[in-house]
């Protein structure tokens, strides 16, 4: 296994497969505190604090196998493609990241074959290996964000990302909204415009699998009991879904 990516319960006999694309804040020691203060690495721009045990509890409630990263995004954020200019940020937020200034062609490929292709290589090869053996593999990448950002606040305890395939994001959106009391937001507070859902791009569209972000306001899940309500929150809901519209799992979707 990779010292970059985990993956949990590989065979797993539910339908879902979880992805953590910023599980950790891990820096491998060659990469020292790429010249940040250390109290600056148990920020948002370094992982998504919470998601990951949310997601853990998740994958254990649902029999789901679980595709983590195991290396801060600010090394390279693996849920982006490799041609974007966020792949490796000389900037996250409003934190510039001087270990990540004028990296050579040479340094930035050996990010990229330590971080990114470990990642995407896991995940293509559970959802391959699903399908061969003709079970389902339903895509949702797990994340947080956080209450403030760049001095805007953010109301929504929860938002569902989705694309025009809403066959999965339709069924939770709507058992999320009825559960009364909570503020779901629809592609807030990100939208695939955004950049944000490329894991699912790349590994769940060219399949028309059925696929869906989910993005937990992180003063949410700050605590055990906080990821175990959310994560048991979140497979009562997902649990019963049968997508929308009657479609079967491995039928074909238009793309916009």
């Amino acid at each position: 296994m990779s010292q970059s990516v985990r993956v949990t319960n590989p065979h797993g006999a539910g339908r879902f497969v979880f992805t953590c694309d910023h599980a950790s804040n891990f820096l491998p020691p060659e990469f020292g505190t790429l010249g940040l203060a250390e109290a600056e690495l148990s920020r948002h721009i370094a992982w998504d604090p919470g998601a990951l045990p949310v997601a853990r509890l998740l994958a254990e409630a649902l029999d789901a196998t679980l595709v983590e990263t195991c290396i801060s995004r600010l090394v390279l954020d693996c849920n982006r493609p490799l041609d974007a200019p966020d792949l490796i940020p000389p900037v996250s937020e409003t934190t510039a990241i001087p270990g990540n200034a004028k990296l050579s062609e040479a340094e930035r490929e050996a990010r990229v074959a330590r971080c990114w292709r470990p990642f995407h290589d896991a995940v293509e090869a559970v959802v391959e290996d699903r399908l061969a053996r003709g079970r389902e593999a339903w895509l949702i990448s797990v994340h947080s964000f956080t209450p403030i950002y760049k001095g805007v606040q953010r109301p929504w305890q929860i938002g569902i990302i989705h694309d025009d395939d809403t066959r999965l994001a339709a069924p939770l959106i709507a058992a999320l909204q009825g559960q009364g009391g909570l503020t779901v937001g629809v592609n807030q507070p990100y939208s695939p415009a955004d950049r944000v859902y490329f894991t699912l791009e790349a590994h769940a569209r060219p399949r028309a699998l059925p696929c869906a972000m989910i993005e937990i306001r992180n003063d949410e899940i700050a605590t055990g009991a906080e990821q175990a309500k959310w994560a048991g929150l979140l497979a009562q809901a997902l649990a019963p879904i049968r997508l929308a519209g009657g479609q079967a799992a491995n039928e074909t979707v238009s793309h916009r």
